[in-house]
């Protein structure tokens, strides 16, 4: 089993931006742009055969039953529906907490990436 875990980068600067500048329009509109967007990635997964168990906020968590995935190319797929105005990070584990541990290792590389836990401290 391969778990995934998928989490936005920067929606809550985003967010916060709109209520330090008071834009309400912009904070509905970041709102529906970020539940639009996960519910797609979440669609992703279910269309490649994972189980969803989380799609919520600016996160999609799920498994599927294979050894190895190729991560490089669900990525793509991942920014490909963010487009220019999100960006995710992705952690890739045998677990449901290796994969959050890739996640976290993702974020504090540099966000905007996908990490698979087994490469965590390699150069790859």
């Amino acid at each position: 089993m391969i778990y995934v875990v998928i989490d936005g980068d920067d929606i809550g600067r985003k967010l916060a931006s709109c209520y330090l500048s008071n834009r309400v329009d912009d904070l509905k509109a970041t709102k529906d742009l970020v539940d639009l967007t996960t519910q797609h990635i979440s669609d992703l997964l279910l269309r490649l055969g994972y189980e969803v168990f989380f799609c919520a906020a600016d996160g999609v968590t799920g498994a599927l039953k294979v050894e190895k995935i190729d991560v490089g190319a669900l990525y793509q797929e991942i920014e490909n529906i963010a487009g220019d105005e999100l960006a995710f990070s992705v952690g890739v584990g045998k677990s449901l907490r290796e994969a959050y541990v890739a996640l976290l290792y993702a974020k504090s590389t540099g966000k905007g990436r996908a990490c698979e836990y087994s490469s965590i401290g390699s150069n790859v």
